[in-house]
């Protein structure tokens, strides 16, 4: 919201602004109650930091790359995002890979890859520049927060954590944030709006 409002001169609105921290607050009791059940310590603090440096950074690149995305389709954007990415990343992953078994492995570590690059990779990448085009950054960037609640239905179904009042709150706290933003304006919706009104006073 921050940086939309700086960059692309979106209003901020105190809908905006209360959305926000409800949503923000569902996401942080997940969070903690998480951690209650699962116990937490340095290595989760430290995993928290982490999403949270890749959360402002997903959020700059929802903003700052709007209209690059506008001009360009999705798997045009991922062709040279994943092919720079794997610049980067091949020098200090190649080693390991190199060494790997591939034989060895089982089955079901094939699939769960396989799910990883079109699941949680290709398709993500793929409908995250469409829904760019269509939402304003404020509202494309309130849909992470849907990402804690997944989890913690994933992690109660099998087993790996419990589901309490606390979790429900969370996640009514979360879809209520989400619910709010989507209903604020946009800048061009309130100056249309201004517009009618200067041109309905003249009239008058």
């Amino acid at each position: 919201m921050i940086i939309a409002a700086i960059y692309l001169k979106e209003p901020v609105t105190g809908k905006k602004v209360f959305s926000i921290f409800v949503g923000a607050a569902g996401a942080l009791l997940l969070i903690l109650s998480s951690q209650g059940s699962g116990g937490s310590g340095k290595s989760s603090i430290w995993g928290d930091l982490l999403c949270l440096a890749a959360q402002f950074s997903f959020s700059f690149y929802f903003v700052l790359f709007k209209g690059l995305i506008s001009k360009y389709s999705p798997v045009t954007l991922m062709k040279w995002m994943f092919t720079y990415a794997s610049i980067c990343v091949i020098p200090f992953s190649y080693h390991h890979i190199s060494e790997m078994n591939f034989s060895a492995l089982p089955v079901g570590t094939f699939v769960e890859i396989g799910y990883v690059i079109v699941g949680g990779t290709f398709l993500t990448y793929l409908l995250v520049p469409v829904g760019q085009r269509l939402l304003r950054p404020t509202v494309a960037c309130m849909y992470n927060y849907m990402q804690p609640i997944v989890a913690s239905i994933l992690a109660v179904i099998w087993g790996m954590d419990t589901f309490g009042l606390m979790k429900g709150i969370a996640i009514a706290l979360v879809f209520t944030g989400v619910y709010i933003v989507t209903q604020s304006k946009s800048r061009a919706e309130m100056e249309a709006e201004r517009r009618e009104k200067e041109a309905i006073s003249k009239t008058e």
